[in-house]
């Protein structure tokens, strides 16, 4: 599986970019680097790579701005920013920009792979599973919603998420057990990160009897309405 998957590293630190690309490849992924996000949005054309690795801070293109313009045509694709930005307010506007992850700089490369292991790893599980929520047709190996015959696409992030709370229809499921899951921990950010993509979900679920309810504390329950 690794051997297939293609990683665009975009960040104008050229040493310790370069120390990080072979430290990835050396877990069996194929890195391409770009020194700023001018370059970055070119080599994200030719490439078309599986994950994004975004510095924030550079010049030409700054991060959000190479995300937002990623984004705009490509749903699919899996953001992760790297970033000495941590401001609360930076980081929620990284997730609006439909970002999969945030993660602060300094960091250990062994933390970032550890995380790009996970996802890809997650990605593998379920991938032909349909689920019919009222008459919605939620397909996670599509990312997409689809409900009388619109189709709303999510982020991979988001679709992990509600592919948990459709494997437990109507039953509740922890926050934690999410946070741990699909951030590796139950942090206050991640928290507030949680917070973030449960509310873009909810906008996404145009079926008026499909809902997700939020128990104080306590977790989610995802619901289908049949009368």
């Amino acid at each position: 599986m690794k051997r297939t998957i293609k990683i665009l590293l975009v960040d104008d630190d050229l040493r310790n970019s370069l120390l990080l690309k072979r430290f990835i490849e050396a877990e069996g992924y194929a890195v391409v680097y770009a020194n700023n996000g001018k370059v970055g949005l070119e080599m994200y054309r030719e490439e078309r790579p599986d994950l994004v690795l975004l510095d924030i801070n550079m010049p030409e293109l700054n991060g959000f701005e190479l995300a937002k313009i990623i984004r705009a045509k490509d749903k699919r694709v899996i953001i992760f920013f790297l970033t000495d930005r941590t401001d609360k307010v930076d980081r929620l506007y990284g997730f609006s920009l439909k970002g999969n992850d945030y993660i602060p700089k300094p960091f250990y490369p062994e933390e970032l792979i550890a995380k790009i292991n996970e996802r890809f790893e997650s990605m593998t599980v379920n991938q032909n599973v349909e689920y019919t929520l009222g008459d919605t047709i939620f397909r996670p190996n599509l990312s997409t919603l689809t409900y009388q015959g619109e189709t709303h696409s999510l982020s991979v992030r988001q679709t992990e998420i509600l592919q948990m709370l459709a494997e437990c229809l109507g039953k509740p499921v922890e926050r934690d057990t999410i946070l741990e899951k699909i951030w590796g921990d139950a942090s206050y950010s991640n928290s507030l990160a949680l917070n973030v993509q449960i509310t873009y979900i909810r906008r996404l679920i145009t079926d008026p009897s499909v809902s997700i309810t939020s128990i104080k504390k306590k977790g989610y329950i995802l619901s289908v309405d049949r009368q």
